[in-house]
């Protein structure tokens, strides 16, 4: 087979020094985020056709109307901002205390057979308890205050988190692995310059999806005994039949998780800046 001649390859034209760049879309601009906007915007218009028009009873689902002025009316007040600090509190620390737990435990689990024989039926029987399961023996062992909550948290993250890192663990190249050995890396070495630069993608992305189950596990423990907390705010309002207020907790939650995510963004675009580069513009 002839090889091409270099007169025959068309190879892309440098920009001469007085030549303008190419204009590009800024980033808030990009086709995606217009997207996004027209989804979110599609569904906003939706609910309040349907609402508005009296399709849908107000009894069953409020207006955005009256969500909003419902959500003017609370925001005076220092009850939602103070069952936001409460459930954001409960979150975070048995949300940490499982990451912390189960980071390391998944880790090793990934890295050394032994460890994954002996912890593996374990997770099995574990795994398929949802948190709400735990309410009961923790009410018993830990009464109903503040512990109780972060426990659930806790047992309904853990083990998410574990999977992730194992798995994320398990996929690193064997082949990095047995090169920096063969260059004469110890297993410190191994474990903290090829195993976990490998590994970490996938458990950042573990723990942004432990931390949304982790919010449904506290407003599980939240509804069920508490006097505080997004939970206990939408639970309270179900039962003197304050829809709009039901919906402003919601809405609540969704932009406390969001914020959360976006903030979690930035700590993996920190953490991984070579991530960067293999993504799509």
């Amino acid at each position: 087979m002839s090889t091409p001649a270099t007169s025959d390859l068309v190879l892309p034209a440098a920009a001469s020094p007085g030549e303008r760049p190419k204009w590009r879309w800024p980033r808030l601009g990009r086709p995606v985020l217009l997207l996004n906007l027209l989804g979110i915007f599609s569904l906003y218009g939706l609910w309040a056709l349907a609402t508005e028009s009296g399709f849908v009873s107000p009894l069953f689902f409020p207006s955005p109307s009256m969500v909003a002025a419902e959500a003017q009316s609370i925001a005076g007040t220092a009850d939602l901002w103070m069952s936001i600090a409460a459930s954001s509190r409960r979150v975070f620390i048995g949300f940490g205390l499982a990451t912390l737990v189960a980071v390391p435990l998944g880790i090793l689990m990934g890295a050394w057979w032994p460890a994954k024989a002996v912890i593996d039926p374990l997770i099995s029987l574990l795994r398929p308890l949802p948190s709400i399961t735990w309410i009961p023996l923790t009410m018993l062992w830990l009464g109903i205050g503040e512990g109780q909550k972060i426990a659930i948290v806790f047992m309904g993250s853990w083990i998410y988190i574990l999977l992730y890192t194992v798995e994320s663990t398990k996929r690193v190249d064997p082949l990095l692995v047995k090169a920096a050995r063969n260059l004469g890396a110890g297993n410190l070495a191994v474990m903290r310059e090829v195993v976990l630069p490998g590994s970490l993608p996938g458990i950042l992305a573990g723990l942004k999806v432990s931390l949304a189950i982790a919010w449904s596990c506290v407003l599980s423990a939240e509804m069920v005994a508490a006097q505080t907390g997004l939970g206990a705010l939408i639970w309270s309002a179900k039962d003197w039949g304050n829809m709009p207020l039901v919906l402003v907790g919601m809405v609540c939650i969704s932009a406390t998780v969001l914020i959360a995510d976006l903030l979690a963004n930035r700590l993996e675009a920190w953490l991984l800046p070579w991530e960067r580069h293999r993504r799509p513009n």
